[in-house]
Protein backbone atom coordinates (compact mmCIF):
# COMPACT_ATOMS: atom_id res chain seq x y z
CA UNK A 1 0.00 0.00 0.00
CA UNK A 2 2.57 2.17 0.78
CA UNK A 3 5.34 1.33 -1.67
CA UNK A 4 4.86 4.51 -4.42
CA UNK A 5 6.96 7.49 -3.78
CA UNK A 6 5.52 9.79 -1.61
CA UNK A 7 5.30 13.12 -2.61
CA UNK A 8 3.30 14.75 0.56
CA UNK A 9 2.78 13.35 3.69
CA UNK A 10 -0.23 11.08 4.71
CA UNK A 11 -3.03 13.03 6.59
CA UNK A 12 -5.40 11.67 8.86
CA UNK A 13 -8.02 13.42 11.24
CA UNK A 14 -8.51 12.70 15.07
CA UNK A 15 -10.75 9.94 15.52
CA UNK A 16 -12.65 8.63 18.17
CA UNK A 17 -12.94 5.15 19.19
CA UNK A 18 -15.40 2.75 21.50
CA UNK A 19 -13.35 -0.40 20.22
CA UNK A 20 -9.68 -1.22 21.31
CA UNK A 21 -9.65 -3.07 18.19
CA UNK A 22 -10.54 -0.26 16.02
CA UNK A 23 -8.29 2.26 17.90
CA UNK A 24 -5.31 -0.24 17.72
CA UNK A 25 -5.80 -0.04 13.80
CA UNK A 26 -5.68 3.71 13.36
CA UNK A 27 -2.56 3.49 15.42
CA UNK A 28 -0.83 0.80 13.17
CA UNK A 29 -2.47 2.60 10.21
CA UNK A 30 -0.92 5.96 11.32
CA UNK A 31 2.76 4.67 12.41
CA UNK A 32 2.70 2.48 8.79
CA UNK A 33 2.28 5.26 6.59
CA UNK A 34 4.07 8.16 8.52
CA UNK A 35 7.29 6.12 8.29
CA UNK A 36 6.81 4.48 5.23
CA UNK A 37 6.76 8.50 3.93
CA UNK A 38 9.91 9.03 5.97
CA UNK A 39 12.05 6.25 4.59
CA UNK A 40 10.53 6.98 1.13
CA UNK A 41 11.83 10.72 1.67
CA UNK A 42 14.97 9.36 3.17
CA UNK A 43 16.08 7.49 0.59
CA UNK A 44 15.24 10.03 -2.18
CA UNK A 45 17.68 12.02 -0.14
CA UNK A 46 20.45 9.30 -0.47
CA UNK A 47 20.15 8.73 -4.09
CA UNK A 48 20.64 12.88 -4.56
CA UNK A 49 17.19 13.91 -5.49
CA UNK A 50 16.57 17.66 -4.17
CA UNK A 51 14.54 17.49 -0.65
CA UNK A 52 12.16 20.86 -0.49
CA UNK A 53 12.03 22.20 3.08
CA UNK A 54 11.90 20.18 5.49
CA UNK A 55 10.25 16.52 5.66
CA UNK A 56 8.42 16.25 8.93
CA UNK A 57 5.71 13.42 10.37
CA UNK A 58 4.37 13.13 13.84
CA UNK A 59 3.91 10.06 16.19
CA UNK A 60 1.17 8.76 16.33
CA UNK A 61 -1.26 9.75 19.76
CA UNK A 62 -3.53 8.20 22.36
CA UNK A 63 -6.23 10.86 24.50
CA UNK A 64 -8.77 10.14 26.86
CA UNK A 65 -10.88 13.18 28.22
CA UNK A 66 -12.67 11.70 31.25
CA UNK A 67 -15.11 14.05 33.41
CA UNK A 68 -14.89 11.55 36.17
CA UNK A 69 -12.47 9.19 37.50
CA UNK A 70 -14.75 7.08 39.11
CA UNK A 71 -14.18 3.50 37.74
CA UNK A 72 -15.75 0.18 37.57
CA UNK A 73 -13.13 -2.56 38.74
CA UNK A 74 -11.61 -1.09 41.45
CA UNK A 75 -9.18 -4.48 42.06
CA UNK A 76 -6.94 -3.41 38.96
CA UNK A 77 -3.47 -1.12 39.44
CA UNK A 78 -3.30 0.19 36.08
CA UNK A 79 -5.95 1.16 33.51
CA UNK A 80 -7.79 3.73 35.09
CA UNK A 81 -7.57 7.63 35.39
CA UNK A 82 -6.88 9.64 38.95
CA UNK A 83 -8.28 12.60 38.38
CA UNK A 84 -10.79 14.57 35.25
CA UNK A 85 -8.86 15.50 32.75
CA UNK A 86 -7.11 14.75 29.44
CA UNK A 87 -4.52 12.14 29.48
CA UNK A 88 -2.45 11.50 26.37
CA UNK A 89 0.91 9.71 25.23
CA UNK A 90 2.58 9.62 21.89
CA UNK A 91 2.92 5.81 20.32
CA UNK A 92 5.23 3.65 18.56
CA UNK A 93 5.71 0.25 17.13
CA UNK A 94 2.41 -0.87 17.01
CA UNK A 95 4.06 -4.42 15.66
CA UNK A 96 6.44 -4.57 19.27
CA UNK A 97 3.61 -3.24 21.20
CA UNK A 98 -0.02 -4.47 19.83
CA UNK A 99 -1.28 -6.91 22.34
CA UNK A 100 0.15 -4.20 24.97
CA UNK A 101 -1.90 -0.88 23.19
CA UNK A 102 -5.11 -3.59 22.90
CA UNK A 103 -4.89 -4.64 26.95
CA UNK A 104 -4.53 -0.74 27.40
CA UNK A 105 -7.14 0.72 25.45
CA UNK A 106 -9.66 -2.23 26.55
CA UNK A 107 -9.01 -1.41 30.58
CA UNK A 108 -9.70 2.01 30.21
CA UNK A 109 -12.79 2.11 27.91
CA UNK A 110 -13.91 -0.74 30.23
CA UNK A 111 -12.85 1.24 33.31
CA UNK A 112 -14.17 4.69 32.11
CA UNK A 113 -16.87 3.96 28.66
CA UNK A 114 -15.04 6.90 27.44
CA UNK A 115 -13.75 6.82 23.55
CA UNK A 116 -10.48 6.97 22.64
CA UNK A 117 -9.21 9.66 20.47
CA UNK A 118 -6.06 8.15 18.11
CA UNK A 119 -4.65 11.05 15.71
CA UNK A 120 -0.79 12.43 15.12
CA UNK A 121 1.02 14.56 17.28
CA UNK A 122 3.25 17.47 16.75
CA UNK A 123 6.43 15.14 18.31
CA UNK A 124 8.34 14.26 14.70
CA UNK A 125 9.49 11.05 14.25
CA UNK A 126 13.33 10.93 13.81
CA UNK A 127 14.41 9.59 10.82
CA UNK A 128 16.69 6.68 12.63
CA UNK A 129 13.49 5.54 14.02
CA UNK A 130 11.82 5.00 11.17
CA UNK A 131 13.55 1.94 10.35
CA UNK A 132 12.55 -1.20 12.35
CA UNK A 133 15.33 -3.15 11.23
CA UNK A 134 17.80 -0.02 12.75
CA UNK A 135 19.02 0.46 9.32
CA UNK A 136 22.71 2.44 9.61
CA UNK A 137 21.20 5.62 8.09
CA UNK A 138 24.66 7.62 7.20
CA UNK A 139 26.69 4.27 6.27
CA UNK A 140 26.85 5.26 2.81
CA UNK A 141 26.41 9.28 2.99
CA UNK A 142 28.88 11.58 1.57
CA UNK A 143 30.06 14.80 3.93
CA UNK A 144 27.95 17.04 2.37
CA UNK A 145 25.00 14.85 2.97
CA UNK A 146 25.82 14.23 6.25
CA UNK A 147 25.85 18.21 6.77
CA UNK A 148 22.68 18.14 4.89
CA UNK A 149 20.54 15.58 7.17
CA UNK A 150 19.57 17.84 9.83
CA UNK A 151 18.32 20.49 7.57
CA UNK A 152 15.44 18.43 6.26
CA UNK A 153 14.71 15.39 8.46
CA UNK A 154 14.20 15.74 12.56
CA UNK A 155 16.69 13.89 14.42
CA UNK A 156 16.28 11.89 17.84
CA UNK A 157 15.89 14.92 19.86
CA UNK A 158 16.64 14.17 24.00
CA UNK A 159 14.18 17.06 24.90
CA UNK A 160 11.47 14.18 24.44
CA UNK A 161 13.08 11.04 26.10
CA UNK A 162 13.85 12.15 29.70
CA UNK A 163 12.22 9.86 32.74
CA UNK A 164 10.69 12.61 34.85
CA UNK A 165 7.41 10.70 34.23
CA UNK A 166 8.09 7.42 35.15
CA UNK A 167 10.40 9.02 37.88
CA UNK A 168 6.96 10.64 38.97
CA UNK A 169 9.08 14.12 39.13
CA UNK A 170 6.61 15.06 35.98
CA UNK A 171 5.74 18.65 36.48
CA UNK A 172 2.16 20.21 34.79
CA UNK A 173 0.19 23.32 34.96
CA UNK A 174 -3.28 23.55 35.44
CA UNK A 175 -5.80 22.83 32.25
CA UNK A 176 -2.47 20.62 30.62
CA UNK A 177 -2.90 17.10 28.88
CA UNK A 178 -1.26 14.35 31.52
CA UNK A 179 0.97 11.60 31.16
CA UNK A 180 -1.17 8.45 29.84
CA UNK A 181 2.01 5.89 29.40
CA UNK A 182 5.54 6.51 31.73
CA UNK A 183 7.23 6.87 28.01
CA UNK A 184 7.40 8.92 25.66
CA UNK A 185 7.47 7.30 22.10
CA UNK A 186 10.87 8.80 21.15
CA UNK A 187 11.88 7.76 24.38
CA UNK A 188 10.83 3.92 23.52
CA UNK A 189 12.13 3.82 20.22
CA UNK A 190 15.79 5.33 21.82
CA UNK A 191 15.53 2.15 23.79
CA UNK A 192 14.71 -0.41 21.55
CA UNK A 193 17.91 0.39 19.23
CA UNK A 194 19.72 0.26 22.82
CA UNK A 195 18.39 -2.84 23.44
CA UNK A 196 19.14 -4.19 19.98
CA UNK A 197 22.69 -2.59 19.93
CA UNK A 198 23.78 -4.19 24.06
CA UNK A 199 21.35 -7.83 23.55
CA UNK A 200 22.12 -8.49 19.69
CA UNK A 201 18.54 -9.48 19.29
CA UNK A 202 15.62 -7.47 17.73
CA UNK A 203 13.02 -6.22 20.67
CA UNK A 204 10.16 -7.71 18.98
CA UNK A 205 12.12 -11.53 20.30
CA UNK A 206 11.72 -10.09 24.11
CA UNK A 207 9.39 -12.58 25.71
CA UNK A 208 7.63 -10.83 29.24
CA UNK A 209 9.50 -13.14 31.82
CA UNK A 210 13.10 -11.49 31.92
CA UNK A 211 16.54 -13.11 34.12
CA UNK A 212 19.09 -11.20 34.21
CA UNK A 213 22.45 -12.78 35.23
CA UNK A 214 25.68 -11.97 34.99
CA UNK A 215 27.06 -15.42 34.42
CA UNK A 216 28.01 -16.91 30.63
CA UNK A 217 27.91 -20.76 32.04
CA UNK A 218 24.21 -19.36 33.67
CA UNK A 219 23.34 -18.56 30.10
CA UNK A 220 24.85 -21.72 28.25
CA UNK A 221 22.26 -23.92 31.44
CA UNK A 222 19.59 -21.67 29.75
CA UNK A 223 20.62 -22.70 26.60
CA UNK A 224 20.73 -26.14 27.18
CA UNK A 225 17.40 -26.04 29.85
CA UNK A 226 15.56 -23.82 26.46
CA UNK A 227 16.10 -26.41 24.08
CA UNK A 228 14.90 -29.58 26.68
CA UNK A 229 11.86 -27.55 27.30
CA UNK A 230 10.51 -27.23 23.55
CA UNK A 231 11.45 -30.81 23.25
CA UNK A 232 9.26 -32.18 25.80
CA UNK A 233 6.35 -34.36 24.90
CA UNK A 234 3.65 -32.48 26.23
CA UNK A 235 2.07 -34.08 29.53
CA UNK A 236 -1.65 -35.35 27.67
CA UNK A 237 -4.32 -32.94 28.65
CA UNK A 238 -1.82 -30.64 30.51
CA UNK A 239 -2.13 -26.48 29.95
CA UNK A 240 1.38 -25.99 31.44
CA UNK A 241 3.70 -23.41 30.58
CA UNK A 242 6.65 -25.96 30.20
CA UNK A 243 4.57 -27.58 27.26
CA UNK A 244 4.17 -24.75 25.21
CA UNK A 245 7.61 -23.54 24.42
CA UNK A 246 8.27 -23.39 20.52
CA UNK A 247 11.45 -21.18 19.74
CA UNK A 248 14.75 -20.51 20.77
CA UNK A 249 16.59 -16.83 19.64
CA UNK A 250 20.16 -16.68 20.09
CA UNK A 251 22.32 -13.30 19.30
CA UNK A 252 22.69 -12.05 15.60
CA UNK A 253 18.13 -13.00 15.68
CA UNK A 254 19.52 -16.42 15.12
CA UNK A 255 16.30 -18.34 15.73
CA UNK A 256 15.43 -22.33 16.17
CA UNK A 257 12.14 -23.47 15.80
CA UNK A 258 10.94 -26.30 18.06
CA UNK A 259 10.88 -28.98 15.24
CA UNK A 260 14.62 -27.97 13.95
CA UNK A 261 16.34 -28.34 17.82
CA UNK A 262 13.87 -31.51 18.46
CA UNK A 263 15.05 -34.61 15.95
CA UNK A 264 13.01 -37.68 16.09
CA UNK A 265 16.31 -39.62 16.49
CA UNK A 266 16.65 -37.56 20.03
CA UNK A 267 19.15 -34.91 21.10
CA UNK A 268 18.56 -31.01 21.31
CA UNK A 269 21.62 -28.09 20.78
CA UNK A 270 24.27 -27.18 22.78
CA UNK A 271 26.01 -23.97 23.76
CA UNK A 272 29.01 -25.25 21.25
CA UNK A 273 26.82 -25.55 18.41
CA UNK A 274 24.12 -22.54 18.52
CA UNK A 275 25.04 -20.30 15.89
CA UNK A 276 27.04 -17.18 17.25
CA UNK A 277 27.29 -13.76 15.72
CA UNK A 278 30.28 -12.34 14.19
CA UNK A 279 30.57 -10.00 17.31
CA UNK A 280 29.42 -11.12 20.38
CA UNK A 281 27.19 -8.06 21.86
CA UNK A 282 27.82 -6.29 25.58
CA UNK A 283 24.83 -8.33 27.02
CA UNK A 284 24.28 -11.28 25.26
CA UNK A 285 20.02 -12.28 25.44
CA UNK A 286 18.78 -15.63 24.48
CA UNK A 287 15.01 -15.84 24.39
CA UNK A 288 13.23 -19.08 25.26
CA UNK A 289 10.22 -18.36 23.27
CA UNK A 290 6.10 -18.77 23.72
CA UNK A 291 2.86 -17.70 21.94
CA UNK A 292 2.02 -14.16 23.43
CA UNK A 293 5.66 -13.53 24.20
CA UNK A 294 4.55 -15.14 27.43
CA UNK A 295 8.22 -17.22 27.79
CA UNK A 296 11.24 -16.56 29.07
CA UNK A 297 14.50 -14.15 28.07
CA UNK A 298 17.96 -14.58 29.59
CA UNK A 299 20.51 -11.82 29.62
CA UNK A 300 23.91 -11.70 30.63
CA UNK A 301 24.22 -8.12 32.42
CA UNK A 302 27.97 -8.18 33.01
CA UNK A 303 29.55 -7.26 35.91
CA UNK A 304 27.92 -3.96 38.22
CA UNK A 305 25.47 -2.07 39.23
CA UNK A 306 26.09 0.38 35.66
CA UNK A 307 25.46 -2.50 33.65
CA UNK A 308 22.28 -3.48 36.21
CA UNK A 309 20.75 0.05 35.49
CA UNK A 310 21.78 0.62 31.69
CA UNK A 311 19.61 -2.93 30.74
CA UNK A 312 16.79 -2.15 32.71
CA UNK A 313 16.62 1.08 32.10
CA UNK A 314 15.92 -0.20 28.29
CA UNK A 315 14.05 -3.57 29.06
CA UNK A 316 11.33 -1.49 31.25
CA UNK A 317 10.11 0.34 27.98
CA UNK A 318 9.04 -3.82 26.73
CA UNK A 319 6.77 -3.51 29.67
CA UNK A 320 7.77 -6.69 31.04
CA UNK A 321 5.44 -8.55 33.81
CA UNK A 322 8.15 -9.63 35.65
CA UNK A 323 11.72 -9.75 36.04
CA UNK A 324 14.12 -11.61 38.61
CA UNK A 325 18.07 -11.59 39.58
CA UNK A 326 19.42 -14.80 39.31
CA UNK A 327 23.51 -14.64 40.42
CA UNK A 328 25.80 -15.71 42.88
CA UNK A 329 26.62 -13.80 46.00
CA UNK A 330 29.09 -13.30 49.47
CA UNK A 331 27.31 -14.87 52.11
CA UNK A 332 27.91 -12.64 55.39
CA UNK A 333 26.43 -15.42 58.11
CA UNK A 334 28.72 -18.10 59.70
CA UNK A 335 25.70 -20.39 59.18
CA UNK A 336 25.23 -20.24 55.81
CA UNK A 337 27.02 -23.01 53.34
CA UNK A 338 28.25 -22.52 49.91
CA UNK A 339 25.39 -23.29 47.85
CA UNK A 340 22.49 -22.42 50.00
CA UNK A 341 19.97 -19.47 48.22
CA UNK A 342 19.41 -16.17 49.71
CA UNK A 343 15.60 -15.06 48.73
CA UNK A 344 16.10 -11.10 49.01
CA UNK A 345 13.22 -9.40 50.99
CA UNK A 346 14.79 -6.12 51.26
CA UNK A 347 17.67 -4.70 50.16
CA UNK A 348 20.75 -2.33 51.26
CA UNK A 349 21.43 0.39 48.38
CA UNK A 350 25.02 0.60 48.23
CA UNK A 351 25.00 0.74 44.39
CA UNK A 352 24.67 4.90 43.62
CA UNK A 353 24.14 4.92 39.77
CA UNK A 354 19.94 5.31 41.11
CA UNK A 355 20.46 7.87 43.76
CA UNK A 356 19.43 10.45 41.40
CA UNK A 357 16.46 8.70 40.15
CA UNK A 358 14.85 7.56 43.31
CA UNK A 359 16.08 8.75 46.67
CA UNK A 360 17.75 6.44 49.31
CA UNK A 361 14.86 7.04 51.45
CA UNK A 362 12.61 5.45 48.79
CA UNK A 363 11.90 1.71 50.56
CA UNK A 364 12.10 -1.05 47.62
CA UNK A 365 9.28 -3.12 49.49
CA UNK A 366 8.99 -7.17 48.19
CA UNK A 367 6.90 -8.33 46.01
CA UNK A 368 4.16 -10.78 47.99
CA UNK A 369 3.47 -12.73 44.55
CA UNK A 370 6.96 -12.93 43.27
CA UNK A 371 8.56 -14.23 46.66
CA UNK A 372 5.91 -16.98 47.03
CA UNK A 373 6.57 -17.88 43.35
CA UNK A 374 10.47 -17.63 43.83
CA UNK A 375 10.13 -19.81 47.39
CA UNK A 376 7.60 -22.38 45.54
CA UNK A 377 9.86 -23.28 42.93
CA UNK A 378 12.78 -23.82 44.67
CA UNK A 379 11.05 -26.02 46.73
CA UNK A 380 9.68 -27.91 44.25
CA UNK A 381 13.24 -27.96 42.38
CA UNK A 382 15.33 -29.09 45.76
CA UNK A 383 11.97 -31.31 46.98
CA UNK A 384 12.12 -29.67 49.94
CA UNK A 385 9.29 -27.85 52.07
CA UNK A 386 8.13 -26.08 55.60
CA UNK A 387 11.05 -25.69 58.37
CA UNK A 388 13.21 -28.86 55.96
CA UNK A 389 13.47 -25.69 52.75
CA UNK A 390 15.18 -23.26 55.80
CA UNK A 391 18.34 -25.82 55.55
CA UNK A 392 18.81 -24.23 51.61
CA UNK A 393 17.53 -20.88 52.00
CA UNK A 394 16.94 -18.08 53.87
CA UNK A 395 15.10 -14.57 53.31
CA UNK A 396 16.55 -11.61 54.55
CA UNK A 397 18.46 -7.96 53.73
CA UNK A 398 20.91 -7.89 50.73
CA UNK A 399 23.67 -5.48 50.23
CA UNK A 400 24.36 -4.01 46.81
CA UNK A 401 27.34 -2.45 46.60
CA UNK A 402 29.95 -0.84 43.44
CA UNK A 403 33.26 -2.12 44.70
CA UNK A 404 33.72 -5.62 43.93
CA UNK A 405 37.14 -5.15 45.91
CA UNK A 406 35.13 -4.63 49.22
CA UNK A 407 37.34 -7.20 50.96
CA UNK A 408 39.69 -4.65 50.86
CA UNK A 409 37.52 -1.96 52.65
CA UNK A 410 38.07 -1.14 56.60
CA UNK A 411 36.37 -4.13 57.99
CA UNK A 412 35.02 -2.23 61.24
CA UNK A 413 32.93 0.22 58.92
CA UNK A 414 31.69 -2.61 56.93
CA UNK A 415 30.86 -5.01 59.49
CA UNK A 416 28.72 -2.26 61.13
CA UNK A 417 26.83 -1.78 57.89
CA UNK A 418 26.36 -5.17 57.73
CA UNK A 419 25.21 -5.79 61.34
CA UNK A 420 22.87 -2.51 61.33
CA UNK A 421 21.09 -3.57 58.24
CA UNK A 422 20.70 -7.01 59.32
CA UNK A 423 22.77 -7.92 55.77
CA UNK A 424 22.76 -11.75 55.47
CA UNK A 425 24.67 -11.35 51.85
CA UNK A 426 26.05 -8.66 49.42
CA UNK A 427 26.59 -8.64 45.57
CA UNK A 428 26.75 -5.86 42.40
CA UNK A 429 23.29 -5.82 41.27
CA UNK A 430 20.50 -6.89 43.04
CA UNK A 431 19.56 -3.81 44.68
CA UNK A 432 19.70 -1.80 41.21
CA UNK A 433 17.47 -4.40 39.81
CA UNK A 434 15.14 -4.54 42.14
CA UNK A 435 14.68 -0.55 43.05
CA UNK A 436 14.18 -0.05 38.98
CA UNK A 437 11.78 -2.25 38.89
CA UNK A 438 9.98 0.06 41.31
CA UNK A 439 10.99 2.82 39.76
CA UNK A 440 9.94 1.73 36.12
CA UNK A 441 6.68 -0.38 37.38
CA UNK A 442 7.89 -4.01 36.61
CA UNK A 443 7.82 -6.64 39.19
CA UNK A 444 10.64 -7.41 40.51
CA UNK A 445 12.54 -10.19 42.58
CA UNK A 446 15.89 -11.17 43.89
CA UNK A 447 17.43 -15.17 43.87
CA UNK A 448 20.94 -15.71 44.91
CA UNK A 449 23.58 -18.34 45.67
CA UNK A 450 26.12 -18.53 47.90
CA UNK A 451 29.54 -18.90 46.42
CA UNK A 452 31.88 -17.38 49.02
CA UNK A 453 31.70 -16.55 52.83
CA UNK A 454 35.12 -13.90 52.48
CA UNK A 455 34.06 -12.86 56.55
CA UNK A 456 34.58 -16.22 57.05
CA UNK A 457 37.65 -16.91 55.26
CA UNK A 458 36.08 -19.14 52.27
CA UNK A 459 37.12 -16.72 49.60
CA UNK A 460 36.32 -16.93 46.14
CA UNK A 461 39.04 -19.42 44.35
CA UNK A 462 39.38 -20.83 41.20
CA UNK A 463 39.25 -24.52 42.26
CA UNK A 464 36.77 -23.49 44.67
CA UNK A 465 34.53 -21.65 42.03
CA UNK A 466 34.88 -24.19 39.85
CA UNK A 467 33.57 -27.12 41.77
CA UNK A 468 30.74 -24.96 43.12
CA UNK A 469 29.57 -23.79 39.53
CA UNK A 470 29.17 -27.17 38.51
CA UNK A 471 26.91 -28.09 41.33
CA UNK A 472 24.73 -25.15 41.77
CA UNK A 473 24.29 -23.91 38.36
CA UNK A 474 22.06 -26.28 36.51
CA UNK A 475 19.59 -26.17 39.86
CA UNK A 476 19.72 -22.24 39.80
CA UNK A 477 19.01 -21.70 36.77
CA UNK A 478 15.62 -24.52 36.45
CA UNK A 479 14.70 -22.51 39.48
CA UNK A 480 14.37 -19.27 37.85
CA UNK A 481 12.19 -20.92 34.77
CA UNK A 482 10.18 -22.33 37.16
CA UNK A 483 9.40 -19.45 38.96
CA UNK A 484 8.92 -17.26 35.90
CA UNK A 485 6.51 -20.15 34.52
CA UNK A 486 4.86 -20.37 37.94
CA UNK A 487 4.15 -16.03 37.56
CA UNK A 488 3.26 -16.73 33.94
CA UNK A 489 0.10 -19.14 35.13
CA UNK A 490 -0.78 -17.09 37.82
CA UNK A 491 -3.59 -14.08 37.04
CA UNK A 492 -1.08 -10.89 35.37
CA UNK A 493 -3.52 -8.53 37.41
CA UNK A 494 -2.26 -9.85 40.64
CA UNK A 495 1.48 -9.94 39.48
CA UNK A 496 1.10 -6.16 38.16
CA UNK A 497 0.66 -5.21 42.55
CA UNK A 498 -0.64 -1.85 43.53
CA UNK A 499 2.64 -1.18 45.23
CA UNK A 500 4.63 -0.11 42.52
CA UNK A 501 1.93 2.74 41.44
CA UNK A 502 2.56 6.28 42.61
CA UNK A 503 -0.26 8.60 43.41
CA UNK A 504 -0.77 10.58 39.89
CA UNK A 505 0.29 7.50 37.96
CA UNK A 506 0.09 7.11 34.29
CA UNK A 507 -3.03 4.85 33.20
CA UNK A 508 -0.77 3.00 31.20
CA UNK A 509 0.47 -0.24 33.01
Amino acid sequence: MFDRMFQSPPRFSPKEFTSAEDALARVQEIYAANTAYLRDRFLAFTRGEQIKGRVHVGYPYAKLNVDSCVRRDTRMSYGFVYSNGIFSTTLTRPDVFAAYYLDQFRQLIKNHEHPIEIGVSTTPIPVHFAWPGMMYLEGNLGPEQLADIRTHFDLPDLDYMDDSIVNSTFKYRVHEERPLAHFTAPRVDLSLHRLRHYTGTSPEHFQNFVLFTNYQFYIDEFIRKGCDLMCKAPDEGSNATSDCYDAFVAPGDHVLLKNTVCPTSGGAITPLTLPAPDKMPQMPAYHLKRPGNMGITMINIGVGPSNAKTITDHVAVLRPHAWLMLGHCAGLRNTQRLGDYVLAHAYLREDHVLDGDIPLSVPIPALAEVQVALETAVSHITGLSGHALKSVMRTGTVATIDDRNWELRDHVKMLEMFSQSRAIALDMESATIAANGLRMRVPFGTLLCVSDKPLHGELKLPGMAQNFYRQQVEQHVRIGIHAMELLAEDSLEKIHSRKLRSLQEPPFR
